[in-house]
């Protein structure tokens, strides 16, 4: 009995491996063609490229050929500008707040190919994208909204997920001064009321101007202002470690009232060694400015004092510098 079990098991195990074929050399999933921009909360994605002024920054944006086989036929996949899905995340993220709105990248900033090859035999590409940002104004929140288009020849097949097919890149300018500053040892009190319990923003966002100079947003002002463009406070850095605060609207009465500094510290992670620390601290911040628009019946005029640092980790193995700044 137990050799006519055997034998029925082991002429079971014969016809289910008979039936049996190389799956995976099949195709499981579709070949669809998508970016590589991964969104974050706000529903874009952010990149981050080097101002250069005049000079040209080039952006490699990557495409994928998603599918658990090679790709085995060269492709030419056609790009193009997209402001239809920039227009309904606005609408759906910010209603009637329209100073909220991303706004689309001016074609004076960038240029991008019409079509991207993807050679036989390979998954991936990058998309180089030209931008020149000079005179650039980053009070507006600039997107460059892309979509891979469909190929009625069928040559390629764009992913029909509207999240793969499409990139919403948000463009971040910067310089060596640019980024997010912490904001604890930065005090703003009403002028008159400097010994009350001060104003503190935990961070400040700066913006690059151009290869030496940022803005912030005056005191406690940020993003959220539908005013804010009102409030720029230019911080123009010098070789000799000195900053210059200045305004360029007369209405806010900017005044200055001692000379800024800054000092740069470098050191390695301890636990990595790779990883480079690059702190940056403005010193001896001290400026007046006026909020003529909150109440606009009253001015209420304000006095910031204090310091601020950017910190920065760098990843010294890599050579691109976008791609080697821990954002």
């Amino acid at each position: 009995m137990k050799k006519t079990y055997i034998s029925l098991f082991l002429l079971s195990l014969f016809i289910l491996c008979s039936s049996c074929n190389d799956e995976w050399t099949d195709e499981l999933y579709e070949n669809f063609v998508s970016f590589k921009a991964p969104l974050i909360n706000e529903g874009i994605t952010n990149i981050y490229v080097r101002y250069k002024g005049e000079g040209k920054t080039t952006f490699q944006q990557p495409l994928i050929v998603s599918g658990s086989t090679t790709n085995s036929k060269d492709l030419s996949v056609s790009i193009a500008v997209d402001p239809d899905t920039l227009q309904t995340l606005n609408f759906e993220r910010f209603q009637n707040r329209e100073d909220f709105y991303y706004r689309q990248l001016s074609a004076t900033y960038f240029t991008i190919p019409s079509q991207i090859g993807i050679k036989s035999g390979e998954n991936t590409a990058l998309m180089p994208i030209d931008f020149t940002f000079k005179d650039i104004d980053m009070t507006e929140k600039w997107v460059l909204p892309l979509t891979i288009l469909d190929d009625p020849s069928g040559n390629y097949n764009s992913h029909p997920r509207k999240h793969y097919r499409k990139a919403l890149l948000r463009v971040n300018p910067f310089n060596n001064y640019s980024g997010t500053y912490s904001g604890t040892a930065l005090k703003t009190n009403m002028k008159g009321y400097e010994d009350e319990t001060p104003i503190v923003k935990s961070e400040i966002r700066s913006y690059v101007v151009d290869e030496n100079t940022i803005f912030f947003y005056a005191g406690n002002i940020d993003e959220d202002r539908q005013d804010r463009r009102n409030y720029k406070v230019y911080a123009t850095f010098n070789q000799t470690g000195g900053v210059r605060f200045w305004s360029d609207n007369p209405e806010m009465d900017f005044k200055l009232n001692k000379d800024a500094s800054y000092t740069i510290a470098e050191q390695m992670d301890a636990v990595r060694p790779y990883l480079l620390h690059r702190y940056i601290t403005i010193n001896n911040i001290d400026y007046e400015f006026t909020d003529y628009t909150m109440i606009s019946t009253v001015d209420i005029n304000y006095v910031v004092t204090g310091s601020v640092t950017l910190h920065r980790q760098l990843n010294t193995q890599i050579p691109d510098e976008d791609q080697a700044i821990l954002w």
